[in-house]
């Protein structure tokens, strides 16, 4: 059974930073791609970064550019998420997810959209306050 545990949040100032953690397991796929999102209250869940476990290209919205770091570590099966110079409007619920399709089949113009994604966390509160 393929599990996400996400882990790390919590509440922050602005302009300090957060790292957070998401423990893969359960799963032998060979190419796959992790993702973050967020899903601030009454807002739609935002993609933010993506890794891809073949070749560790990464991706990010343009509203963290410059800002988060995605990385892994495959010997852990760990994705991490390093958030700097964090803002109150980056505070919200943050998922990693899964998509577990090789490329072709993946397509990495498709990595911020969240029904692509089979595999999710239960999430982590990531607050800021101003």
């Amino acid at each position: 059974e393929v599990q996400l545990v996400e882990s790390g949040g919590g509440l922050v100032q602005a302009g300090e930073a957060l790292r957070l953690s998401c423990a893969a397991s359960g799963f032998s796929f060979d190419d796959y791609a992790i993702a973050w999102f967020r899903q601030a209250p009454g807002k739609e869940r935002e993609g933010v970064a993506c890794i891809s476990s073949s070749d560790g290209s990464s991706y990010y919205a343009d509203s963290v550019k410059g800002r988060f770091t995605i990385s892994s570590d495959n010997a852990k099966s760990t994705v991490y998420l390093q958030m700097n110079s964090l803002k109150p409007e980056d505070t919200a619920v943050y998922y990693c997810a899964l998509d577990w399709r090789p490329r072709p089949r993946r397509s990495s113009s498709k990595w911020n959209l969240w029904y692509e994604y089979r595999y999710w966390g239960q999430g982590t509160q990531v607050t800021v306050s101003s």
